[in-house]
């Protein structure tokens, strides 16, 4: 029920990682990366489809060995999400994962070797028109970089990113993005903001290793947040050391923040105190498991008085105002003649929310057969 967020997307070129459109302008896509053993292929088939189910965009996997090669391979087969692999060294590896159906190469073009293996590389992934992603990490710089500069720096980080750039397109290969990620917040925004005036190409946003779930999740969102509010970026991951669903999960939170892109209930809740007519943190603790399954983009306001409640209930699509035995109900910003009994307040909210989702879904499928 807000107006659109003043932010101006950084202009860059277009890519696509399988169906999905990066950069130019393109919903952010939010990704995430198996953690299992890929020689497992049950495991991290599994593990993917309970990322596409969080939400995901585009999955990352690990491909180290000729033999996750063909595990992968096996994989590819039994999903439908795009799939970047994550290859380092061996140039063997990229060409092999390119046959078997893979939707973008992470590589670093400079530690694949020589010429004749970064062409063989560049060649494989334009003959199967799949993009390439520079991956920069401030804690695997070139050596000569880190005495160059004593330590880690966005200058750092931005020359390593060029020499991997200037060597794709030395040989006239466009379609990439970059990453230049660092587990310091203030080093990995200062490097993106360096590159994104450098270059045209889609940036793939990330604080890498970040930490724990809470750690990290505020790291992420404090430094990802620096970047999107500034129009920069165009894909990202949450690094967490935890489920890479949550890493969808705060992903989605990240840009439902700034208001980019929504994805599911959007809850406004107060953090209680005296004043509160039912306990706020127990409802919202059921409200947000038992709705999990909404991907319809609402914003709820759950609140447990009659001071901020009615104010935040009049810019959410439903709101509860709470109030002594039976709480107000606000629809669109509108007053309900319908309250909320306190004592049975999860099971009726839900059910008014999934009511609200139901009657808009079926409203948004009738506008599309209206236009078509």
């Amino acid at each position: 029920m807000f107006s659109e967020p003043p932010i101006k997307r950084r202009k860059s070129t277009r890519i696509y990682v399988g169906n999905v459109p990066i950069g130019d302008g393109a919903p952010i896509a939010v990704q995430s990366m198996t953690n299992t053993n890929t020689l497992d292929v049950d495991a991290t088939v599994a593990q993917i489809r309970a990322i596409q189910d969080a939400g995901a965009d585009i999955v990352r996997v690990s491909v180290p060995t000729m033999d996750a090669a063909e595990a992968f391979k096996s994989i590819k087969a039994q999903v439908d999400i795009p799939l970047v692999t994550d290859i380092h060294f061996d140039y063997r590896i990229a060409l092999q994962v390119a046959k078997y159906g893979a939707d973008c190469l992470r590589i670093n073009p400079g530690n694949i070797g020589s010429e004749d293996r970064i062409r063989a590389v560049i060649d494989a992934a334009g003959e199967h028109n799949i993009p390439i992603r520079i991956g920069v990490n401030g804690g695997s710089l070139e050596r000569d970089l880190q005495e160059k500069y004593g330590e880690p720096t966005p200058e750092a980080l931005l020359e390593s990113a060029m020499r991997h750039v200037e060597i794709l397109q030395r040989h006239n290969f466009d379609q990439f993005k970059v990453s230049v990620k660092a587990s310091d917040v203030f080093l990995a925004v200062g490097a993106y903001r360096l590159l994104a005036k450098e270059i045209d190409q889609p940036l793939h946003l990330g604080i890498t290793e970040a930490g724990g779930f809470r750690a990290g999740s505020v790291k992420s969102a404090v430094g990802l947040g620096m970047l999107l509010a500034e129009g920069i970026g165009d894909t990202l991951r949450v690094s967490l050391a935890a489920d890479p669903v949550q890493e969808i999960k705060v992903g989605f939170d990240i840009l439902k923040s700034l208001r980019i892109r929504s994805r599911g209930i959007n809850f406004i809740a107060c953090p209680s105190c005296s004043r509160q007519e039912f306990d706020v943190v127990n409802t919202m603790n059921q409200l947000e498991e038992r709705l999990e399954d909404i991907t319809t983009p609402i914003s709820v306001s759950v609140i447990g008085c009659v001071v901020n409640g009615p104010g935040e209930a009049l810019v959410s699509d439903l709101g509860l105002a709470g109030a002594n035995r039976r709480s107000g109900l606000y629809i669109n910003g509108e007053r309900q003649k319908t309250r909320i009994d306190n004592d049975d307040i999860v099971a009726q909210l839900e059910s008014q929310i999934r009511e609200y989702v139901e009657k808009k879904e079926s409203e948004e499928k009738i506008d599309v057969k209206i236009i078509d």
